[in-house]
């Protein structure tokens, strides 16, 4: 009996050592499997956790490497209303740098006593700039339906390309805007501005 309890007692033993060999292996597993990857290069998984807690960070912080701070850029708004409304910018002009991305105002007001639907089409001077002007935003996309005396704000997103002429200075955006289910209007021309031709660099500078 005596040598059945110390057989029972050592097999016992060796079982709880192997337990506890396959806890400790288990709780080291990761660690080490993230050392190992970080070591060889084979994963990024040692990598991942501190990318995905810093990403967020980064990319607010990362500077748009795609705006020519080299220059800036007039751009000035200009509407023209054809029916009873009041339609303005609420700011006429802004300097901006080619690449960065800009948000204006344009405030509308039906100032008739009924319903009616209404668009605006845009127009550029100088004409090459409408090539240049990128919009990714704006009420000329679509028709508006606006009620008697309502009165609305609605934004322009957009951005001049840094593949703009560098002797485009200044652009003129200008919107007609229309009672849908009349004549459509030719769009009034913005005024053109004269452009300014760079100036010739001397020689060996």
């Amino acid at each position: 009996m005596n040598s059945n309890y110390a057989l029972n007692y050592r097999l016992m033993g060796k079982l709880l050592i192997v337990a506890a060999g396959m806890f400790a292996f288990g709780y080291l597993l990761a660690p080490i499997y993230k050392a190992i990857c970080n070591w060889t290069g084979v994963n990024v998984l040692a990598l991942g956790e501190r990318e995905a807690a810093g990403s967020l960070n980064a990319r607010a912080t990362a500077k748009n490497t795609q705006v020519d701070y080299s220059r800036t850029v007039m751009v000035e708004f200009d509407t023209n209303a054809r029916g009873p409304w009041k339609f303005r910018p609420e700011i006429r002009n802004i300097q901006l740098h080619p690449g960065e991305l800009t948000t204006v105002m344009f405030e509308i007001e039906n100032q008739q006593p009924r319903t009616v639907k209404v668009q605006a089409i845009p127009s550029y001077a100088p004409g090459q700039a409408q090539a240049y002007f990128n919009k990714l935003e704006c009420f000329c996309f679509t028709e508006h339906t606006l009620a008697a005396g309502e009165r609305r704000r609605w934004p322009v997103v957009f951005y001049i390309s840094p593949k703009a002429p560098r002797d485009m200075s200044t652009v003129t955006l200008s919107y007609t805007f229309f009672e849908v289910g009349g004549a459509v209007p030719k769009p009034v021309a913005a005024a053109a501005k004269p452009v300014t031709p760079a100036l010739p660099t001397a020689a060996g500078a």
